[in-house]
């Protein structure tokens, strides 16, 4: 095998590889997994961490009215500890946590109940005896002469 050969055929698996539909979605559903980081630090930035400072501020907290995320705490040596900071990320991984849970749990639970109900739908509907087609207008002419010569 020559090298163009060689480099053809690595093309050609690189190929199958990247655009088969599981990379694919998977790309997507970084892309959109990256969108939903945005809007929950901007939850927790611009909804979650104001709330959250306020309710500091009522505690007499230090730097309560600076925000939350630049809360730092100062040890005797002159070492600052930004844990300001630590809560926020911690409070976006509870967010996130949380709304994949639901999305794992709920939706996909929900998804899940519709295929069994759709299973047993069509389970019952093939265990059901099937109705008698109906007669021919040939057959139903046939039975009425039947009938009649019984009555005769």
């Amino acid at each position: 095998m020559g090298i163009k050969t060689k480099a053809a055929s690595l093309i050609e698996e690189f190929k199958a590889f990247a655009f088969k539909g599981n990379i694919v979605d998977m790309a997507i559903g970084i892309i959109i997994g990256a969108a939903f980081g945005k809007i929950v630090n901007s939850f927790v930035n611009d909804v979650v961490m104001p709330v959250v400072t306020a309710l500091i501020a009522k505690c007499g907290g230090q730097n309560a009215g600076e925000g939350i995320k630049t809360l730092v705490y100062t040890t005797s040596e002159g070492i600052a500890i930004p844990y300001g900071t630590f809560i926020g990320e911690v409070l976006n991984f509870l967010i996130v946590a949380f709304a994949v849970f639901l999305l794992m749990k709920k939706f996909l639970g929900f998804m899940q109940n519709m295929r069994k109900k759709k299973a047993e739908e069509e389970a019952a509907a093939a265990a059901a005896p099937a109705a008698p087609p109906e007669p021919t207008a040939e057959e139903k002419l046939l039975t009425e002469i039947r009938d009649l010569l019984k009555n005769k």
